[in-house]
């Protein structure tokens, strides 16, 4: 550490300890977290960017991801590698899109790729990670079968992130709420970011947010599908929770929610109290990781 470093460290300590500032530190990626001993297994950090929203439609213009290793409580152990690649879509990159994530069709010209490659760096993955899951994996899927063979965890709402003191849960938010920042929006250095998220440990839990993550992805979730619900009920199911699927890609055109498999009768006993006013069969799915956000549900 350089003189200067060393004085401006000072000067930020200086400033926290007077408890009228809130100082915050540059990311530095680290490729070391805590000693890797005995069993450790191997997740994947993964970001898609992409010409646009429309997950069926829309093409990858890059992705990137971290491989890491963590022990069995969910402590992260080290960064392993690394894959980022840009890749020049069909049509052209909307402007909108570039607005977003800064690849111009002029940087992603001449690019692809290699599938062979993404397969070898993912083939040891004990799970892939993604900051909206029920997005990356999508995309993910369509371009690289692989990745519909492996469990998925989303940290975006597989952690309830306010409930812990974060002011929400996208991603500069989080790294804000544990003192950092980045200016980057490049597919592989969001990926460097979410690990540091994720390897913090949750203060009032004493677990860290990586922990916390597997856990939630590891437990079964049943989907409930409340298919012809009453018009006029729309705004109670929406203020509860459901979210509203306009029967693309193979599925009811209706409104569903995602609950605790120990929930599921609970769940339906007040749709057929509540919003049916009678005894209906509900269609209701068991989720997992190997199929959670996946667009074969």
């Amino acid at each position: 550490m350089t003189t200067i470093d060393q004085d401006l460290a000072a000067m930020a300590q200086t400033l926290e300890e007077s408890g009228e500032y809130r100082v915050l530190r540059r990311l530095a990626f680290r490729q070391r977290f805590s000693t890797p001993t005995g069993l450790t297994k191997v997740g994947i950090l993964l970001d898609v960017e992409t010409t646009g929203l429309d997950t069926a439609s829309d093409e990858v213009v890059e992705l990137g991801m971290v491989k890491f290793s963590y022990h069995p409580d969910g402590t992260v152990a080290a960064v392993l590698d690394r894959f980022s690649s840009l890749n020049e879509p069909i049509k052209t990159i909307p402007e909108e899109a570039i607005k977003l994530h800064g690849i111009t069709n002029e940087m992603a010209a001449g690019h692809k790729i290699d599938g062979d490659s993404v397969t070898a760096f993912a083939s040891d993955a004990a799970i892939i990670i993604a900051h909206n899951a029920a997005f990356d994996r999508k995309f993910a899927e369509r371009y690289w079968p692989i990745f519909a063979t492996k469990p998925w965890a989303c940290s975006v709402s597989q952690i309830e992130w306010r409930a812990h003191g974060f002011e929400g849960s996208r991603l500069g938010y989080l790294l804000n709420g544990i003192g950092l920042f980045h200016r980057s929006h490049r597919a592989v250095d969001d990926c460097h970011a979410l690990l540091e998220i994720l390897a913090h440990t949750i203060s009032g839990v004493d677990r860290t947010a990586l922990s916390l993550l597997l856990e939630n992805a590891r437990r079964k979730t049943i989907r409930i599908w409340a298919e012809q619900a009453p018009f006029d009920l729309k705004d109670e199911l929406k203020k509860r929770g459901d979210r509203w699927s306009p029967g693309d890609e193979g599925r009811p055109k209706a409104w569903y929610i995602d609950v605790d498999e120990a929930d599921r009768d609970d769940e339906i006993a007040y749709l057929r109290q509540s919003i049916y006013l009678r005894d209906v069969e509900l269609f209701a799915q068991t989720l997992s990781a190997l199929d959670r956000f996946s667009v074969r549900i």
